[in-house]
């Protein structure tokens, strides 16, 4: 926690980002960078909030739509907590920089005499982290044990711990801050939270037995952080100016305070019970899942198999019945060819015996032959006989041989048959050995290529180490190369920041006295003049005894020597130097040697060039400044300073760069020579087009601007200087002014209502006030209003203009 006086840089020791000089990064970015370096992946979460307590209302930083969000305490535990709040889960450093610029951005800042951008909220940076662990159940001594069977052998556990980095919105005193509108209402809450805070810590160190945490919502917030069970470390700033001798020591003494009171630190560890039913619910449906997938598996394959055995069955009794069939046709062929053996066994036999009878007929008949050769003389027919009997004999023995030869064909028929089936089968034999021998040459082949593949796998293995030893030898001479780069670059930076620190050193004291009187965006030469004098008018006596310590700083220093630092390459010392000139640029004494240096060629060649919103923001301010001097508003219309800052409020979304732009514009307003030449550069459009914005600072810059150049522009015409309708009119203004007179505060009401009565004073304007209906506006106004100014206008334009009377009759 940040806690000092206004202007003395709690917000850069806490926020800033440092993105071009890591060395100049705030606590909030160091101590996120050092959570991420050792933050594991696997087990650890970082998530960040950033909030703002404005006028006594939390509002998110990181989602500005989310506003008021409550504050609920546990009743149990006492914890705080922000339900509403984004709570957003960061990734690296870059991403941490781009949140904590989104919040930067949506913070509430103004500028005061004691500060340029004056932090009118206290931001608070919570940081959730969150570690995972698990512990062995034999170490867990709160679990019963009858619960042993119905939980995991591991508890998950979850570590938790919450870091709040705080930067107070300064105190300060409304005398010499020099804040007045809105920022009254601003600087009354910071004081109340600030103070509130001031008893909490009073009661702590005195030990007294009722702290007052709900006196005020910061206190609510932070009531964890001083008396709770937290490591709190407190940042106390303070200024080095005599002048604000009673801040310092009260700052001070809130330390000292603050020391003695004692915390607590108790380790926050429990049982991640939501992890460990998510875990076991995800088990049991990833079992129930699988369980469900087994059985329709096994269902299927039971099918599978139902479906084989089925098709099994179907081809067995198939085959059975094709088997049958085959053998019953066997055994046919087998009964018909046994009784074709048999029948030709048979013919066979009676032809054996035949042949035997005709052999025994033959030797017969050779026997009676011969006898009958005997006889030949005896009968010569008996021969003739013989002879043709003989001839029938033969014949049958022939055709029983031609028999005998066709059955020993069949036979040779058969064993031809049997001699090719043999065949086959040898050549069946040989084709299983020839596979054989292929297997085994494929065998060898591949064991040749894997011996191969091995050694080119080893010579492969060899080469990577090979480079991987030069890729080491590579990488160490890189470091070294990066390590005396970096030492150089080192002391480059050193002796850049000696340099710097020698300047700033001479430009300090001439900064710290030129805060007490700096105002930009004051009022200028149009409304609430009076009350900037009556203010300057106190600060008179402390002026004159302050200008010969400033003179002579510029002596020594030079104001040229500050001037040429916006022309540095750095941008943080570009930033330094705006700032600086924006605050000499508030003392009239400066403005006119700021310009005689070419300070203001300087500033408007910066907002020209330049593309950084901060520098954009602190030169507005600065040419603000300088427009509340009646020759310097010359000099920037006449370098086309009002079109400048058109452009860049055309091309910002930054509602502080608006404001300073609308300030610097609203001061150019009070002077009518330049009124034609503001319209013709867009001036009166571009104070239009910011009131999209939305921002109450803004709108009551916008609001001041048209009064300025209302009453200006009403004096001239009303002295006879000028004629015609309203420059405003032209540019859309009034209908601007119809939609949003009754929208805002009193103090950006009173303007709007002053310009539209100072519209209504000009005659040429009475037919486009009676179209958009001004007329109710004006008896609103004369009845209505706050300021009596604003009534006798309105009151002045109803009864002297004749077409008014005429409408309201």
């Amino acid at each position: 926690m940040a806690y000092g006086q206004t202007g003395t840089g709690k917000t850069y020791t806490v926020g800033q980002l440092g993105k071009e000089d890591p060395s100049e990064r705030g606590i909030m970015v160091r101590a996120l960078e050092h959570i991420l370096s050792s933050m594991s992946l696997e087990t650890d979460s970082v998530a960040v909030s950033y909030l703002q307590l404005y006028l006594e209302s939390v509002q998110d930083l990181l989602a500005p739509e989310k506003t008021n969000i409550p504050i609920v305490e546990d009743p149990k535990t006492g914890e705080v907590s922000l339900p509403g709040a984004a709570i957003v889960e960061i990734k690296d450093l870059e991403h941490v920089c781009q949140l904590l610029q989104i919040g930067e951005t949506n913070r509430h800042a103004a500028n005061t005499k004691m500060n340029t951008e004056s932090s009118r909220s206290h931001a608070i940076l919570i940081i959730h982290l969150q570690r995972s662990l698990k512990i062995k159940e034999e170490t867990t001594v709160s679990i019963p044990s009858d619960t042993e069977h119905t939980l995991p052998g591991d508890l998950p556990l979850v570590l938790k711990s919450k870091l709040l980095i705080v930067d107070l919105a300064g105190s300060e005193r409304i005398d010499k801050s020099g804040s007045e509108g809105h920022m009254i209402e601003e600087a009354k809450f910071i004081n109340l939270s600030l103070s509130s805070l001031g008893k909490c810590i009073n009661a702590l160190a005195e030990n007294s037995s009722h702290i007052p945490t709900r006196d005020s919502k910061l206190t609510r917030m932070l009531r964890d952080s001083f008396g709770g069970t937290a490591r709190t470390s407190l940042v106390v700033t303070i200024g080095p100016s005599a002048r604000h001798h009673s801040e310092t020591s009260s700052t001070v003494l809130f330390g000292q305070r603050a020391m003695k009171v004692v915390n607590t630190i108790r380790l926050k560890e429990e049982v991640d019970y939501e992890t460990l039913y998510k875990n076991v619910e995800n088990e049991v449906d990833h079992l129930t899942s699988e369980m469900e997938r087994q059985q329709k598996l096994r269902h299927r394959e039971k099918m599978q198999l139902e479906k084989r055995l089925k098709e099994s069955e179907t081809f067995l009794n198939d085959l059975k019945m094709i088997s049958s069939v085959q053998i019953e046709n066997l055994e046919k062929e087998k009964h018909q060819f046994e009784y074709a053996v048999k029948r030709l066994m048979q013919e066979l036999e009676e032809k054996e015996g035949r042949n035997n009878v005709l052999s025994e007929k033959i030797v017969h008949l050779e026997t009676s032959l011969n006898e009958k050769k005997q006889q030949q003389l005896e009968s010569f027919s008996t021969t003739q006989i013989l002879a043709e009997t003989t001839k029938t004999y033969e014949k049958k023995m022939g055709e029983l041989l031609r028999e005998l030869e066709e059955e020993r064909s069949r036979s040779a028929s058969m064993k031809g048959h049997f001699n090719v089936l043999e065949q086959q089968l040898s050549d069946a034999r040989s084709s299983a050995q020839f596979q054989e021998n292929m297997a085994r040459e494929l065998k060898r082949e591949l064991s040749k290529i894997t011996q191969t593949f091995t050694s080119q796998v080893h010579s492969l293995e060899e080469k990577i180490s090979q480079l991987v030893s030069e890729k080491e030898l590579i990488y160490g001479e890189l470091k070294s190369t990066q390590a005396k780069v970096q030492d150089e670059a080192s002391h480059r930076q050193s002796l850049e920041a000696e340099v710097l620190r020698l300047k700033r050193s001479k430009t300090d004291n001439c900064v710290e006295e030129s805060k007490t009187l700096c105002g930009m965006v004051r009022s200028g030469s149009g409304l609430g003049s009076e009350a900037f004098m009556h203010k300057s008018g106190n600060l008179k006596e402390t002026l004159a005894s302050q200008r010969g310590t400033i003179s002579k700083i510029f002596e020594e220093v030079g104001l040229p020597n500050v001037l040429a630092l916006l022309k540095s390459e750095e941008l943080e010392v570009q930033i330094h130097a705006v700032k600086v000139v924006a605050n000499l640029a508030a003392e009239d004494i400066n403005q006119e040697k700021i310009v005689e240096e070419g300070g203001l060629d300087a500033l408007l060649s910066l907002l020209e060039t330049s593309e950084n919103t901060t520098i954009h923001r602190a030169t507005a301010g600065a040419i603000a400044n300088l427009a509340m001097n009646v020759s310097n508003q010359a000099l920037i219309m006449n370098k086309g300073g009002a079109r400048l800052l058109a452009n860049i409020a055309s091309k910002t979304d930054d509602p502080q760069t608006m404001r300073m732009v609308a300030g610097a514009i609203a001061n150019l307003c009070g002077n009518e020579k330049w009124h034609a030449m503001l319209k013709q550069d867009g001036g009166i459009k571009a104070l239009l087009g910011m009131f999209q914005t939305g921002h109450t600072d803004v709108i009551a810059q916008i609001a001041r601007g048209l009064a300025n150049f209302a009453k200006c522009e009403s004096r001239v015409i009303s002295q006879g200087h000028k004629k015609g309708r309203s420059l405003l009119i032209e540019d859309g203004v009034l209908s601007w002014i119809m939609a949003n007179s009754t929208m805002f505060p009193p103090s950006t009401r009173r303007h709007i209502e002053l310009a539209f009565c100072h519209l209504a004073q000009n005659v040429e304007n009475s037919r486009d006030i009676i179209i958009t209906g001004g007329i109710k506006e004006l008896l609103r106004i004369s009845k209505e209003s706050s300021r009596d100014d604003a009534r006798n206008l309105a009151k002045k334009a109803l009864n002297s203009n004749p077409a008014f009377l005429k409408e309201i009759q």
